[in-house]
């Protein structure tokens, strides 16, 4: 068969039984991979390389799963009419997910650098990853903004602001589409609700929808993303699975999104059961598909849309735009002219020096460090005793959820705690000590400085109402729901951290806590008390190597917030880029003032912006200044632009960041940089909600944080064009 994939796959369709299409639209998950019980003519399968871990001794090989995925697919091949092969699918967050894949930082942490560009490359590495063994759709990247931080998943999100996490789920699919992976950014759309609980239903207006929360969907789709996924929760009066404003006339009629939309596992039976929408199984799934969602996942609904069709809730006809959607992405990306993969090249791919090495580089650009009275970095030389306390030292700082595969911790070679980090870099030179709470005042007092880590549990099925670090507790995720691929996670809290945290600044003055977590925690009973803090978050399988390089700084911390980190819980929701009140944001007890600002991050060294100024042509600025690394140490600043506006026809947000870049510098070196403010940052959906460069007057503020500026400028918008005040 020749022609285009379009044309294949129009040809193939008229071809095809209603049987075989119903099968297209419809997965299968096989938990057991040494079993042959799933239905080979299903047309997307969870892969079984996920399960393949399960009970063995040492985990399986990329050969091996590369060998399991090559029969999986031969038998569908095999046992379709038409030879059609399968999508095998999977996770792929921060690493591919099919084994022990490398394991990069947690979607937060790479937020964090504000470096785009290594994300693409990391994605780029996790593409490879996949396809080696043949997993050609994943469901990543996650770009629901974290605006409440007690969502248990904001790990998984590339924070708060809308550009940032638009910049960063682009540069993600880039990287994996490059190398012949589905990138599938989830989840379509508002995916959590008041008080951070997820997949609760949204009522969020449509205007706040297109300002912010579907701003980094449509940027991942402009980057080539195939695949979308639809939500759990309703909105607008809908569940996202079966809702036809946003699957069909926004992302296809507005966006052109040529692509397929799959269900969350479970979204689709979540019509009938949970939102109560469909009056059975075979209603929803005619619901979900003539809405514009194309494959039901993850188990075989091959009966459900058969009654489906059979009681005239769906037609052919309608089925069979779903059916060619998936087809054309099926020849786009040659399956069915290359549909097995070579085990001896992914044995050769997975997890290579240059893949690890890249998991190195990318951890020495996430981590924040957020407070420093002068006593970082430690000096190598003269230490003679390091004190390290907390339960997640001696943990490889990777996070809980989509962190390896099912049923086995992920594990690495080369892959130390921070604890074992530590020694390896001191080796014989000074001792490194490993304490409980009970030896805080036995051995602190005696080590030249002290570390504690902390320990939180979170992640899917774990949101949180409280904000402080947990002493004390037995934590485990619920078993369903999200628990069919993400393994039941469980966490036993022995002491009560912040007490520990505490006695520790009491015992020795150069005490340093690093965080490990994939949110932000309440500090304010310990933060005053203590001379260092760093955000580490979960810097992956090479994260410890790379905190120890800053600890002791063989690396200078550059990364900054993209969350803001609250006082406490009751501040939240807590965003920089808040519309105005009408008349203030405190409380009786609280400023309204955040802990750390959006966008903030200490450095080793010191920076000054200078000779600043500002070009217009048509609706586009450009912000021209000279930056000098004015300290003593190489290090890298992340500039940062906003716009505030106001005289415009709606009411517009305070701030929100519109323009950055990462520099890097040597000590005392200068350098001229531009930063390009492109029309749609002076664009706005009116009161008749048209989108476009209407009339009003921008600030535009140039500096290193959300809080921070040294500059700004004065633009008038009108008719269209930017002229500077």
């Amino acid at each position: 068969m020749s022609g285009s994939p379009e044309e294949r796959a129009a040809s193939l369709l008229a071809e095809m039984t209603l049987d075989e299409k119903i099968y297209q639209v419809t997965g299968e998950m096989l938990f057991d991979p040494d079993k042959d019980y799933r239905d080979p003519l299903c047309g997307s399968y969870r892969n079984p390389g996920h399960f393949m871990h399960c009970g063995r001794e040492k985990p399986a090989s990329p050969g091996e799963v590369a060998e399991r995925i090559n029969r999986d697919v031969k038998e569908s091949i095999d046992a379709q009419p038409h030879h059609i092969p399968p999508i095998e699918n999977g996770e792929a967050l921060h690493g591919a997910q099919w084994g022990m894949c490398t394991n990069f930082p947690q979607p937060v942490n790479l937020a964090s650098s504000f470096d785009p560009e290594m994300v693409e490359k990391v994605a780029d590495v996790i593409g490879k990853e996949c396809n080696a063994v043949g997993v050609r759709q994943v469901f990543s990247p996650v770009v629901n903004l974290a605006r409440d931080c007690r969502w248990g998943r904001t790990v998984e999100t590339y924070g708060e602001d809308a550009k940032l996490s638009a910049d960063m789920g682009a540069a993600m699919c880039r990287g994996l589409e490059k190398n012949g992976v589905i990138a599938t950014p989830k989840h379509f759309a508002d995916n959590y609700a008041a008080g951070g609980r997820d997949s609760n239903y949204s009522e969020t207006s449509e205007r706040t929808m297109r300002e912010t929360i579907l701003v980094p969907f449509k940027a991942c789709f402009e980057a080539g993303a195939q695949s979308v996924m639809a939500a759990y929760n309703g909105w607008d009066g809908i569940p996202c699975s079966a809702n036809r404003h946003l699957l069909t006339d926004i992302l296809r009629g507005e966006w052109g999104f040529d692509g397929f939309v799959v269900s969350d596992y479970g979204g689709v039976e979540g019509l009938y059961s949970s939102h109560k929408t469909a009056s059975s199984k075979a209603q929803a799934a005619a619901d979900a598909l003539r809405a514009g969602l194309d494959v039901i996942l993850p188990y075989k609904w091959f009966d459900e849309v058969k009654q489906a069709v059979e009681k005239g809730c769906i037609t052919e006809t309608e089925l069979d735009r779903n059916v060619l959607r998936i087809l054309k992405a099926k020849f786009r990306l040659g399956l069915f002219d290359s549909p097995y993969r070579d085990p001896a090249l992914a044995q050769k791919t997975v997890r290579c020096p240059e893949h690890r090495q890249l998991a190195l580089e990318s951890a020495r650009e996430c981590i924040i460090l957020l407070k420093n009275e002068g006593i970082l970095p430690l000096k190598k030389d003269g230490i003679k005793k390091i004190g390290v306390f907390g339960q997640s030292a001696d943990l490889i700082p990777i996070g809980a959820n989509y962190s390896g595969p099912y049923g086995t911790p992920w594990q690495g070679d080369d892959a130390p705690t921070p604890l074992e980090a530590l020694r390896e870099y001191f080796g014989d030179e000074a001792s490194v000590v490993y304490g409980s709470s009970d030896d805080i005042e036995k051995i602190a007092p005696g080590c030249d400085a002290v570390f504690y880590f902390t320990s939180i549990m979170e992640g899917e099925g774990s949101d949180r109402s409280n904000l402080r670090l947990p002493s004390v507790s037995v934590h485990s995720n619920r078993s369903d729901d999200g628990g069919l691929i993400v393994d039941t996670a469980r966490q036993v809290i022995t002491e009560n951290q912040e007490e520990s945290i505490l006695r520790l600044s009491r015992a020795n003055g150069n005490t340093v806590v690093i965080l490990q977590n994939g949110a932000p925690i309440d500090m304010t009973a310990w933060i005053d008390r203590v001379p260092a803090a760093v955000e580490s978050w979960y810097p992956g399988e090479q994260g410890a190597r790379a905190l120890t390089e800053i600890l002791f700084g063989e690396t200078n911390p550059s990364a900054k917030l993209p969350l803001t980190v609250p006082k406490s819980a009751g501040q939240l929701p807590l965003n920089y880029s808040y519309k105005p009140s009408g008349r203030g944001y405190a409380y009786c007890d609280d400023d309204g003032k955040p802990l750390f600002p959006f966008g903030y991050g200490l450095s080793y060294t010191s920076f000054e912006i200078s000779a600043s100024s500002i070009s217009v042509r048509e609706s586009e600025a450009q912000i021209s200044f000279n930056i000098t690394n004015t300290g003593s140490l190489d290090g890298a600043q992340v500039v940062q632009v906003y716009r505030g506006s106001r005289c415009c026809e709606v009411v517009r947000p305070v701030k929100e960041l519109v323009a950055y870049s990462r520099i890097f510098l040597r000590a005392g070196e200068s350098r001229f940089v531009s930063l390009t403010v492109n029309e749609d940052a002076f664009a706005y959906y009116n009161a008749a909600m048209e989108f476009g460069v209407h009339n009003g007057v921008h600030t535009l503020m140039l500096g290193t944080s959300s809080e921070d500026t040294v500059e700004s400028f004065e633009l008038k918008a009108e008719n269209g064009k930017l002229t500077q005040i």
